[in-house]
């Protein structure tokens, strides 16, 4: 299975293919029941729209956008590469607090190579983007994306753009994506309360904090009502019943997923050869199958609290022209094992890509400024 879909991917990403993309659909169900937790929106609270769905114009609510779904899957991937299971370039930056140290990597920069993170810290006491390797990065272009493929190449996997930067810099879009989608959906009802265990009534100084000393104001004093706030802005107290997110019921979640070949196709890398070129976008193909299989590949996916899907079918397909299909399947670490000997096979070629850490430190501005964040702006606030 291994070495067929080795030779699929690079046929898929021939000159001549005849290949559209690869798809992943899934269906889900809720566990328990039929009710699910949407992300919520201050317009909303949920996004609910009409989709065609198996020729018929559905209504459905959004479980799941694409950014997010592109974050699970890096998180996917970074967990796995954490246990020595998928060997992948790194960007680490580590950052000491007085609370311990803290990590944040190139898997889950928000703007990825171009992230201001990135940006603003330091390789061996150099700015980033004065270092060897920044320069590198800034060597990038429509033309040639070897850089983001040797040391980032996630950013071409799930789209990046420098924005903050001087000068114009290339937009890479996505090659996966996937989203997911409740069908039928039936807004739900819900109130919520907090009842305190010792029932306390009364008040506090105002402007109090909860992790600073505080005076209590009892029931009925004068200055219960003229200068105290309530208990439950420190957490105590009771809350009366209010309206909350209700949820909504649904009769299923659909998962689609897509890597375009299209989007593949438009990559170039230089000056390497037609040979390399193709290895290195099979390659990159694979990695998006291997961190689809990462992140969906199991019998149930957790998406927030109250969205537990538990997945009743699934299909792996390539998509060809004129609505052919050709299904497969194929294991999480198959998937694995196929893009390691595609990334080898490339780099025996010519284009590398590493499998190494750089690690990184926050320049002086951005190590106060995550200090402050971490151990003080919550009570300040």
């Amino acid at each position: 299975m291994i070495e067929h879909i080795v030779k699929r991917l690079i046929a898929a990403v021939s000159e001549d293919r005849e290949d559209a993309g690869l798809a992943m659909e899934a269906i889900y169900k809720p566990a328990p029941g039929d009710k699910v937790m949407p992300p919520s929106f201050p317009q909303g609270p949920y996004l609910m729209e009409t989709r065609w769905v198996d020729g018929e114009a559905r209504k459905v609510v959004v479980l799941d956008q694409v950014p997010s779904q592109a974050n699970r899957v890096e998180e996917a991937l970074l967990t796995a590469r954490d246990a020595g299971r998928i060997e992948l370039p790194l960007f680490e930056l580590m950052a000491e607090t007085s609370r311990g140290p803290l990590r944040l990597t190139s898997l889950e920069f928000p703007h990825r190579y171009a992230d201001a993170y990135l940006r603003d810290s330091l390789v061996e006491g150099k700015r980033f983007d004065r270092s060897d390797v920044g320069q590198r990065l800034r060597e990038v272009s429509a033309l040639d994306v070897r850089p983001l493929y040797e040391r980032d190449p996630g950013s071409l996997l799930f789209g990046a753009w420098d924005s903050h930067r001087k000068g114009r810099w290339p937009k890479f879009a996505r090659i996966y994506s996937s989203s997911m989608v409740g069908l039928d959906p039936q807004e739900g009802v819900r109130k919520a309360t907090r009842v305190d265990p010792f029932n306390l009534t009364g008040a506090i100084d105002d402007k109090a904090k909860a992790e600073a000393d505080w005076g209590y104001v009892a029931v009925g004093d004068k200055k219960d009502k003229k200068q105290g706030q309530r208990l439950s802005e420190i957490g105590h107290g009771n809350i009366p019943p209010g309206d909350a997110h209700g949820g909504v019921s649904i009769s299923e979640a659909r998962r689609s997923g897509w890597i375009s070949l299209a989007a593949i196709e438009r990559l170039r890398f230089g000056d390497a050869s037609p040979e390399a070129t193709r290895l290195a976008k099979a390659t990159l193909a694979a990695l998006a199958l291997a961190g689809d299989r990462l992140a969906f590949g199991r019998p149930s996916v957790w998406l927030r609290s109250g969205c537990d899907l538990i997945r009743s079918s699934e299909v792996l397909v390539f998509e060809q022209d004129a609505g052919a299909r050709e299904e497969f399947s194929l294991s999480t670490g198959e998937a694995i094992a196929v893009f390691h000997e595609l990334r080898d096979r490339a780099a025996a070629a010519g284009v590398v890509m590493a499998s190494d850490a750089i690690r990184l430190e926050p320049m002086p501005s951005l190590a106060k400024a995550i200090e402050f964040s971490t151990t003080k702006a919550a009570a300040e606030e």
